[in-house]
């Protein structure tokens, strides 16, 4: 495997993990969406508690339109701010329209989309927008951007990924056809400890299930690599047969893993005993087999992975299979793992815990650290900019942000060109999503109140105008005094 230098090289797993938590990102946002989605489908679909004909109405939409466009929102506004959003919005009711499954994938694709080409239309129009116009630019470029990337969506984007789709369903359900499907576990288990379980996940297990969930009101692909029984079994197996410090440590990440569903928490158990690995393996198997065996199935994924996401999530009649395949699950774990702590126990398993500990930190901020580069970067280039000015970022605000605000940084930006001040960055907001770490905030005199409540700790101007005013030049010279 690669391995990452002090400078630029990112091993490859890094790198995946990143890509798990962009998707992560995505997704944790929405859940509570997801579950809503869930109860729904639980309680009123024709075989669910109280089936109820009029209320079964919400499941389609919900699935079809609500959850991939919220996705693809959130998706666009991580890489494009809130116009990225919309634009990662407009463009998924393309793949939407376009094709005949739940476009998850088609949303988790084109929301970053929509938010890299609103981003980098942005740039484009930057200091090129007349004073006055900016309000009519920005709604049009979003509009005639949104145009284009929703018919190249609906034309050819949804048809490729309705293509992707049904091939990798069609792999999925050979394996489940064939009865290979716990065997699943052998990629899953593994990928987990290496901290691309969001990947994995949200990336592939998820969408699969939420489309078989529209269909059969529930989905085996919710559990394939959630299961929260083979962590218990193992963390078990460590607290009764673990080294000393093992068996102090494990008992309380039991709680977190099984009931917080934080799997990470058996992670550096088995980074320190790298065989437990086939106790994972055969436990996560033996968990898939028991969940065939009794046709059962989540509504939803169960985000976070604990047994109350998981019983939450159950439909009816599927009780006994959730909970027998968990414990199965867990039992296999808890027998594999404990015989190999019983052949090869040692006193240095407490040192080699610690270093697992340390290990797993690392290989999860490995993957945190690529996905924030560029915002560290950035960061770390403002710092250095503010050793040598007062300025680095004046924000204008306004009751949208769009109208008065965008003419105000226009006009107040070009002062600074025409004094050779290019390092301070001017840019216009709706008032409560002014950043921060503004130096200041210029807003008009009537929404001086609001704007305080909002940025108690920020130096806010306010004027009569935002083209004409004294306050504006007194800035402008203040400005042109400390960056010079």
């Amino acid at each position: 495997m690669e391995t990452t230098d002090s400078n630029n090289k990112v091993s490859l797993r890094a790198r995946v993990q990143a890509f798990g938590g962009f998707l992560t990102n995505m997704v944790l946002p929405n859940i509570g969406a997801f579950i809503a989605w869930g109860i729904v489908t639980a309680l009123f679909i024709p075989t669910g508690w109280i089936p109820n004909e009029n209320l079964n109405e919400l499941v389609d939409p919900t699935i079809t339109y609500l959850l991939p466009l919220l996705l693809a929102y959130t998706g666009g506004r991580m890489i494009g701010g809130h116009r990225g959003g919309v634009l990662g919005a407009i463009g998924t009711m393309g793949v939407i329209i376009g094709s005949d499954i739940p476009m998850f994938l088609g949303a988790m694709m084109i929301g970053p989309l929509g938010g890299w080409l609103m981003k980098k239309t942005d740039k484009l129009l930057e200091n090129r927008i007349p004073a006055g116009f900016e309000m009519v630019i920005n709604n049009f470029s979003i509009g005639i951007v949104g145009f284009f990337l929703m018919i190249l969506a609906y034309l050819f984007i949804g048809p490729v990924i309705q293509v992707l789709n049904n091939f990798v369903t069609s792999a999925v359900e050979a394996l489940v056809s064939t009865g290979l499907l716990p065997l699943l576990s052998l990629i899953n288990e593994p990928a987990k400890i290496l901290f691309l379980n969001n990947v994995i996940d949200q990336g592939i297990y998820y969408p699969l299930g939420m489309q078989q969930s529209l269909e059969a009101g529930k989905s085996i692909y919710f559990m394939v690599a959630s299961n929260p029984g083979p962590g218990l079994g193992l963390l078990l197996a460590f607290t009764l047969f673990g080294a000393k410090t093992a068996r102090r440590t494990a008992p309380g990440a039991i709680i977190i893993h099984f009931f917080g569903g934080i799997h990470e928490m058996y992670f550096p158990y088995v980074l320190m005993r790298p065989l437990t690995i086939i106790a994972m393996i055969l436990g996560g198997v033996s968990g898939i087999i028991t969940f065939q065996l009794f046709g059962a199935g989540l509504v939803a994924g169960p985000s976070p992975g604990s047994i109350i996401s998981y019983l939450a999530l159950t439909p009816k009649g599927n009780f006994i299979g959730v909970i027998a395949g968990v414990l199965v699950a867990a039992i296999v774990s808890f027998l594999v793992t404990s015989f190999i702590l019983k052949s090869g126990k040692s006193d240095s398993d407490d040192d080699k815990l610690q270093a697992s500990v340390e290990k797993s930190k690392a290989m999860k901020s490995e993957g945190k650290d690529l996905l924030h580069q560029k915002e560290d970067s950035l960061k770390t280039d403002n710092e250095n900019a503010n050793t040598y000015t007062l300025f680095k970022k004046i924000s204008f605000a306004c009751d949208a942000g769009m109208g008065s605000s965008a003419m105000g940084a226009t006009t107040f930006k070009r002062k600074l060109q025409k004094a050779g001040i290019t390092d301070v960055e001017v840019k216009h907001y709706r008032i409560e999503d002014a950043p921060q770490d503004s130096e200041v905030i210029v807003v008009h005199k009537d929404l001086l109140g609001r704007t305080k409540h909002a940025h108690p700790n920020t130096r806010i101007i306010s004027l009569n105008s935002y083209l004409q005013d004294p306050v504006i030049d007194e800035l402008i010279e203040e400005v042109i005094k400390k960056n010079s």
